[in-house]
């Protein structure tokens, strides 16, 4: 099923020089970048691609919540409280910081179940739990007790649209329609043209 993604190469990446490996990874798995670009978020941008609803905040928040618990780690004496509604709206606050303080490199990806294929090359969230020859698990060491430890988010890279509905509200947020491109091919056109 042909779909488009989003894919951001974090700040991290970018002051890292990883956009090149990031983009060589995508294009080798036969996926199409149909949009890129660099761009430093405004804070309206960055708060935009993540959701402002009681469900994403209790996700985010339950995700601290298990990681410090796994860790024996009291959750109270860092954040506060316990309800994961409030650790999320905080994580949140840190993501937009993170995600404003330097360049990012968007694109928009489409190919085949290109939601799913991009979340496959790109890893899981947490770089401890993503594997190896993953762009996560190849080049992040970060996790959730180090990041929220030290009032940030998890440094991990890369982001990419966990969904097709989360993939077209991400892809509105950061490109406008005239700024992706439209792969068409007749159906005599060589698939490959030396130019």
């Amino acid at each position: 099923m042909m779909e488009r993604t989003l894919m951001l190469v974090k700040t991290d990446g970018v002051q890292r020089k990883l956009v090149g490996e990031a983009i060589r990874r995508v294009e080798m798995s036969g996926l199409k970048i149909v949009a890129l670009k660099m761009i430093k978020p405004t804070r309206e941008l960055a708060a935009k691609n993540y959701p402002d609803t009681k469900e994403w905040y209790e996700k985010v928040g339950n995700r601290s919540i298990s990681t410090f618990k796994d860790m024996g780690v009291d959750i109270r004496a860092k954040f506060g409280t316990d309800n994961a509604e409030e650790i999320g709206k905080k994580v949140k606050e840190w993501i937009i910081r993170f995600m404003t303080s330097g360049k990012i490199v968007a694109m928009v990806i489409e190919g085949n179940r290109a939601v799913d294929n991009i979340r496959r090359i790109i890893g899981e969230t947490d770089p401890l739990k993503a594997a190896t020859g993953t762009i996560r698990g190849d080049f992040s060491i970060d996790s959730v007790i180090l990041g929220n430890s030290t009032n940030r988010p998890l440094v991990n890279v890369v982001h990419g649209s966990g969904s097709v509905e989360e993939a077209k509200a991400e892809i509105s947020n950061w490109f406008r329609q005239d700024e992706i491109y439209d792969y068409k091919r007749d159906s005599d056109e060589v698939f490959y043209k030396v130019w």
